[in-house]
């Protein structure tokens, strides 16, 4: 080695999660060494979670455009300028991308090194001509794009998310292979732009969402003119790159052939962990990612801590978000910085789906909570659709379903409607904190907002006792007294 570097931390890989654990780190006087192969901000500023809601958001406001007709405004035909569009999902990740570059994060102190890395000792990484050697390592390395083992389907030289935000003209039809929050987004997202949309299905889409909330994002993606095949086998891939087939199967075994013309695989994720030398380092993997404890320490190497996609935590994968990257940072600073024992905890974590409506969760769905609680649980349900902002905005469609245990324990929280994704926030406080539903309940929601739905939804825990008989009796009691 040309040089050799020694220090507190080194991360591995500069996505959401790395950057959170490599700026903290340098800020509170550690020694941060940051190796990057790629490209600063990973996959979520690059390939996933910023380019794709500056893509929906050009659809949601063709969509926009389109239905104006309801308010009596008049815009005509809606047109799409595909260079345009793609300028500004470009420009968005232009504009964040200064947060997460290599000149921010030296001028925090991090060393930043722009190279492959890979453990050569259970102590010691090698990158580039450079030898680290640290007290600790955080791999942060990410995931990537599952490409099912279909026949034909390689060939095709489909699209995952690390390509489909470089396409310079909107496909004509786009047949998508998964139905999970990516694959409804962008069936979405380019049913908005104008093309034709095929999503196949194995089950059915956001399976792992309330059937409920899923119906009134189902209805709307129907309405939008996407085609779904749930409950659908895909048997085999053919063609060519330029005019694709994929040939499914429905229930029936009976087959039937979709021509498009790209093919957008979202169909699950693999841990990166290959080419890291994990095994020179004494680390336990697999394609589910690095096995930690539940202090994110390799179980095998607790020098070495896992976080976000890569980590499993007692072999398995958890949640693959950005917010639970960046929550999994705290938890390693907390422990290799304090040498405070903080493990991390997935039960709070919040999901949210970017489709119009969006579809937002956090804790048990009725069906686990019902599993877990039996005869305890009670369902409160409210519907966008008597809320006056969502009237006065034609923005009616969706219910927020909230799940209470034994005396006004909240268990879980679905919404979907507008701006879901804003609405869940205080139900993650309130779980977090232990609020009781009253909490809720009691709140006072400036009117008229779509908020008021989640004090409508904790206002009806106390309908059957506030207006039963008992409590007529009681008033009527109490109003003789005078």
């Amino acid at each position: 080695m040309d040089n050799e570097i020694i220090c507190d931390l080194c991360v591995i890989g500069a996505g959401s999660g790395g950057l959170s654990v490599a700026a903290g780190a340098a800020q509170m006087g550690a020694r941060v060494v940051l190796i990057e192969k790629g490209d600063m901000g990973g996959d979520c500023l690059n390939t996933g979670c910023v380019p794709s809601k500056a893509l929906l958001a050009a659809a949601h406001a063709a969509q926009t455009a389109r239905r104006a007709g309801r308010f009596g405004i008049k815009t005509g035909k809606v047109s799409i300028d595909a260079k345009k569009v793609s300028a500004h999902v470009r420009g968005v990740i232009e504009a964040i991308a200064p947060h997460d570059s290599q000149e921010r994060f030296e001028a925090l102190g991090v060393t930043v090194i722009r190279a492959p890395a890979q453990f050569v000792a259970p102590d010691q990484v090698e990158a580039g001509s450079v030898l680290v050697r640290a007290k600790y390592f955080v791999v942060a390395t990410g995931s990537a794009p599952v490409v099912p083992p279909i026949e034909g389907l390689a060939a095709l030289q489909p699209l995952t998310n690390e390509s489909v935000f470089g396409l310079d003209a909107i496909p004509e039809h786009l047949i998508i292979i998964g139905g999970g929050p990516i694959g409804c987004e962008m069936a979405q997202a380019f049913r908005g732009l104008g093309s034709d949309v095929t999503v196949l299905e194995m089950g059915r889409i956001l399976s792992q969402d309330d059937a409920d909330a899923v119906e009134v994002v189902r209805t709307r993606l129907l309405e939008d003119g996407v085609v779904l095949h749930e409950g659908a086998k895909v048997v085999r891939a053919q063609g060519t790159p330029s005019a694709p087939q994929v040939i499914v199967a429905d229930a029936d075994e009976r087959e039937h052939v979709i021509q498009g013309s790209h093919i957008l695989v979202a169909a699950g994720r693999r841990a990166n962990v290959l080419g890291l030398g994990l095994e020179r380092a004494g680390v336990d993997f697999s394609p589910q990612g690095i096995e930690v404890d539940p202090r994110l320490r390799a179980t095998s190497n607790r020098r070495i801590f896992a976080i976000g996609d890569v980590a499993a935590i007692l072999g398995k994968a958890g949640p693959q978000f950005t917010h639970v990257a960046a929550y999994h940072a705290g938890v390693v600073l907390k422990n290799a910085l304090f040498k405070w024992p903080a493990k991390a905890n997935h039960a709070l974590v919040p999901s949210v789906t970017y489709t119009d409506p969006e579809l937002a969760h956090v804790g048990l769905s009725e069906n686990r909570a019902r599993d877990a609680y039996s005869d305890a649980v009670r369902v409160l349900k409210a519907e966008f659709s008597d809320n006056d902002r969502a009237r006065a905005e034609g923005t009616d469609e969706g219910l927020i379903k909230v799940i209470v245990g034994r005396r006004g324990k909240i268990l879980g929280c679905t919404i979907v409607g507008r701006h879901a994704g804003e609405l869940i926030g205080p139900w993650v406080l309130a779980m977090e904190q232990g609020l009781k539903i009253g909490a809720m309940a009691s709140t006072i929601a400036p009117y008229p907002t779509l908020g008021e739905i989640s004090k409508r939804a904790a206002g009806a825990y106390y309908t059957p006792s506030l207006y039963s008989s008992r409590t007529r009796a009681i008033v009527k009691f109490l109003m003789r007294l005078g």
